[in-house]
């Protein structure tokens, strides 16, 4: 597929700022659990409250989870539109868009399917689900962008199925996909596209 065809934009930048966003989210929920990663048995159920807040455990990671998006979006945005400036490519465009299309889809379902986990109490699949269905996501949409999106997709699938068969450790192999991956894809991403443009730009 040729460069035109593809969506070349992204930012690396953007991959180490949703990671570091998840690594904060998950240090919260481990401040707030009492607990360490892969240091004791696996969370077999949640707390009534957690140690430093009054809020039960499913507002309290709603609200975490909510802002950890927020922060990921927005830091991912950013320097998306900086980057595709500095190229002269239009960062809305009916290729941006069928990019955008490709990864909702899958998102769309992926957050249905965990609602309806929610509502139905299985909540040491809401973990795993995530991590498969993000994956799906980056995989469906690499064909409009950068390839390494899609290696990136195929891990985050493997994580959130090895999650999936190992109930109370969802947090830890959260963090792991969503956080450790995002900064390590983020970094390599940095290097092979956009270390040169930075120091010809500065």
């Amino acid at each position: 597929m040729s460069r035109s065809s593809r969506f070349i934009s992204l930012s690396g930048l953007s991959g180490i700022i949703a990671g570091l966003a998840a690594l904060l989210g998950a240090t919260a929920g481990y401040i707030y659990l009492g607990r360490r990663p892969f240091a004791e048995a696996p969370l077999a159920f949640l707390p009534g409250q957690g140690t430093f807040t009054t809020l039960s455990p499913i507002p309290f990671f709603t609200l975490t989870a909510m802002i950890v998006l927020l922060v990921a979006l927005a830091g991912g945005i950013l320097p998306t539109i900086r980057r595709a400036q500095q190229q002269g490519q239009p960062v809305w465009s009916p290729l941006s868009r069928r990019l955008l299309i490709s990864l909702l889809i899958p998102l769309t379902a992926g957050g249905v399917f965990v609602l309806a986990l929610y509502v139905q109490g299985v909540l040491t699949l809401i973990a795993p689900a995530t991590l498969v269905f993000y994956g799906l996501s980056l995989v469906n949409a690499a064909k409009y962008t950068l390839g390494d999106i899609y290696y990136l997709g195929l891990m985050e699938m493997a994580l959130g199925l090895i999650a999936s068969f190992a109930p109370g450790y969802g947090l830890e192999l959260w963090s792991l996909g969503f956080g450790v991956l995002h900064i390590l894809y983020g970094i390599s991403m940095w290097n092979r596209y956009e270390r040169d443009e930075t120091l010809s730009h500065a």
